[in-house]
């Protein structure tokens, strides 16, 4: 009696019921972005591995695993490549952001060990269309407002760095704090080995020299610090050439490369903060060179410091012009042998 006076009620309404046709096709629709969606972040899974092993990022090595390039169809990249790695505070109130860390990972022709070249965000440059003004306010000026557009803003640095090295960047990608403190509470920590102590101007947390073992809101906090320290942000650079050495290590000893699970994790966690250079994740995915498992070298480029009150610092005319030389010509390695006092302790 119950189901008769159901069908009768239903019966009585169906001319209420709105057509079928235009809900179903919204639920496709839904159904075809959810599939795109989850197909980009599985395949940001392996550039995650690529991006998320720096503050700024720096490109994780792959033993014993074809190319990625060779699993996607292409032909394994030759010669020497260089992959620009941006790091920028999401948590600051400037809007739009500037890149706090500028790192160039140049990995050699001989795939051996690959250089952290650390340019320093206050170096006064060119930037393409503009003027003259400070390495990280390109970041800024490219992003623009309403809302800042990291794409564009990664794009108008990558050809500032072009232009002040003279070397073609193949790829690249900017990261935020939340990704670094996210991929290093998964890896379990990563030890950061500490020339001085560090006192932070944020947490006023003390953090002694020496190596010790860093969870993610540690390690955000540390390479964050640059007042206090006796080289301001040049030494924030070298403490994040030193994280990114310890974060590789981690991840080698842990094989994450190799641990679908792990990937899957992180990159939902991680996804909405990891900006690919251009967008797209194959571009980033085909630079991933097959390397020996060396710790990197971390390198700077030769600066000179501030002038009176102004804060910016000045490609130094006399060592610069031959470290960018090597840079071009994949001499590194000569020139880290001639100038050990250019070579970043990392522990």
């Amino acid at each position: 009696m119950i189901e008769d006076d159901l069908r009768a009620a239903f019966a009585r309404h169906e001319s209420l019921a709105p057509p079928a046709g235009p809900v179903r096709a919204a639920i496709d629709r839904a159904v075809v972005r959810r599939r795109r969606r989850r197909f980009r972040l599985r395949l940001g899974g392996t550039a995650l591995a690529v991006a998320a092993a720096a503050l700024a990022g720096f490109t994780a090595v792959v033993p014993r695993q074809p190319p990625p390039a060779a699993v996607l169809g292409e032909p394994a990249p030759t010669g020497a490549l260089n992959v620009l790695l941006l790091g920028i505070d999401s948590t600051s109130t400037q809007r739009p952001p500037l890149a706090d860390s500028v790192l160039l990972v140049h990995i050699p022709a001989d795939r051996g060990r690959p250089y952290l070249i650390s340019i320093p965000r206050d170096l006064e440059v060119d930037i393409p269309g503009l003027h003259r003004d400070k390495l990280n306010a390109a970041f800024a000026y490219g992003a623009g407002n309403d809302p800042a557009d990291r794409n564009k803003g990664y794009d108008l640095t990558r050809r500032t760095v072009a232009a002040l090295t003279g070397v073609r960047v193949d790829a690249g990608a900017v990261l935020t704090y939340p990704v670094l403190r996210k991929v290093t509470d998964a890896l379990g920590g990563v030890e950061v080995c500490l020339p001085q102590q560090i006192t932070s101007s944020h947490t006023r947390r003390v953090y002694p020299a020496g190596c010790q073992r860093l969870d993610g809101a540690a390690s955000a906090d540390v390479l964050r610090q640059r007042r206090g320290l006796p080289g301001g942000g040049m030494d924030r650079d070298r403490n994040a050439q030193r994280f990114a050495a310890g974060l590789l290590r981690r991840a080698g000893e842990q094989d994450v490369l190799r641990n679908p699970v792990w990937l899957s994790r992180v990159v939902a966690e991680v996804g909405p903060d990891l900006t690919v250079a251009g967008g797209s994740v194959l571009d980033l995915l085909r630079v991933v060179p097959e390397m020996a498992a060396m710790e990197p070298v971390g390198l700077s480029l030769p600066v000179l410091g501030p002038e009176g009150r102004d804060p910016r610092l000045r490609a130094d005319p006399e060592s610069a012009p031959a470290f960018l030389a090597a840079l071009r010509e994949d001499r590194l390695a000569e020139w880290a042998a001639a100038h050990p006092d250019g070579i970043t302790p990392i522990r």
